[in-house]
């Protein structure tokens, strides 16, 4: 699987990913109930005993009880508009967590991916060198049946060999743990379905984090990394809530008309009516003082992932410019030396032309080059990968 086909499964199939998603509908939707007018209020009654004609529900001009009354709550000091206001804020806080969820998400899928594959890369050194080593303890096995070795140097190619293998089970282990997680970030996946990565090596190699200046990282963070506009909405949400406080200091107005046929002064009675609470006791004050906490401890809690970003954007660029100077500092020929060496070393070995310390001494330097190597690699890519997360930009892998 490339890279490119587990990124569009996952950004498809993922059910984390599909819940945010939903949740930003969700607050859309909120968006349009927080326009709408509070509902007219209509009661009627009617008398349901006359205790002078002894009848029940009686109707009549003068024998009957009827009442109704209409009323029609008015909002005042712009608060549906406020509520509104609110609303669409939730709406983009909505939006961002969506947006970062699947910025972190990919950045998990992106890591792994890269890990998994030099893992997978070292790995098969590793089975080289054990598979090899089988063919030296099978051979010495022999060799001592006839007295040509001392059962010491066979213990010392079993020691080695088993060590090996240890070594190969703990990487399987972190290959499975990284496996597992890809799977379930992919969301759609058989359990236990082993996945190989397929990666473009060049195109890493041949990437440049020094033709990306600071300045301009840093721009393309300001823009879009989803956490900073996120503190960014937070700080205008406890702004608008502020004002949203303070304009429900204000009362409301009730206004309405009622009819009474016959339960008044006189006859068929028909009134206008207004109500409004006496803001005598409670004005909102502690709400008003918590909606201006809320103001400055946002305001500081944005300035804090402001400075992260910055931070965080310039270590991301200061690890890749370190991690691309090591890897094309080191000799490309190399590898590909030792591990004709390695072919020559083991049948030098087998032929006894060579010691056993010798011989254990180089595989041991052979594999700790090829370890350390795709570390660097692995180390290098996921750099790469550090300055797309902390940029929220695709500057390497688009």
């Amino acid at each position: 699987m490339t890279l490119k086909d587990a990124e569009q499964i996952f950004l498809q199939k993922n059910m984390e990913l599909l819940a945010a998603k939903y949740n930003v509908d969700v607050q859309k939707a909120l968006i349009m109930q927080a326009k709408l007018y509070p509902n007219p209020n209509l009661s009627l009654s009617q008398g349901i005993y006359n205790t002078e004609t002894h009848k029940y529900f009686q109707t009549g001009a003068y024998t009957g009880e009827t009442s109704a009354q209409l009323q029609q709550l008015i909002l005042l000091a712009g608060k549906r508009k406020k509520q509104t206001a609110m609303a669409e804020t939730n709406a983009l806080l909505a939006e961002d967590a969506f947006y970062d969820l699947m910025r972190t998400l990919k950045y998990t899928l992106r890591s792994d991916f890269f890990s998994i594959y030099y893992l997978q890369q070292t790995g098969k050194v590793y089975n080289e060198e054990i598979n090899a080593l089988k063919q030296v303890v099978a051979a010495g096995e022999k060799q001592l049946e006839k007295g040509y070795i001392a059962k010491t140097e066979l213990v010392r190619d079993q020691a080695q060999l088993y060590s090996l293998q240890s070594e190969l089970n703990d990487m399987k282990n972190q290959i499975n743990d990284k496996e597992s997680e890809v799977r379930i970030i992919i969301d759609s996946i058989a359990t236990g379905t082993y996945i190989i990565p397929v990666i473009d090596t060049g195109q890493i190699l041949s990437s440049d984090p020094m033709k990306y200046t600071l300045v301009t990282l840093l721009d393309s963070a300001e823009r879009n990394r989803t956490d900073l506009r996120s503190s960014r909405d937070n700080f205008v949400l406890s702004k608008q809530n502020y004002n949203y406080q303070k304009a429900l200091a204000v009362p409301d107005i009730t206004i309405g008309t009622n009819y009474d046929q016959n339960g008044s002064y006189i006859h068929n009675f028909t009134a206008f009516n207004i109500g409004f609470d006496l803001p005598v006791f409670n004005r909102n004050q502690g709400n008003i003082k918590a909606g201006k906490y809320q103001i400055n401890s946002n305001e500081a809690g944005l300035q804090a992932v402001q400075h992260h970003v910055e931070e965080g954007v310039f270590r991301a660029l200061e690890m890749a410019i370190t991690q691309y100077k090591l890897y094309h500092s080191l000799d490309k020929n190399f590898t590909k030396e030792f591990d004709a060496l390695a072919k020559e070393i083991l049948s030098e070995y087998m032929k006894r032309n060579i010691g056993l310390l010798d011989f254990l001494t180089f595989y041991d330097s052979y594999k700790q080059n090829i370890v350390q190597l795709n570390n660097i690699l692995a180390a290098l890519a996921n750099s790469y990968v550090n300055i797309d997360y902390m940029t929220g930009t695709d500057f390497f892998y688009k």
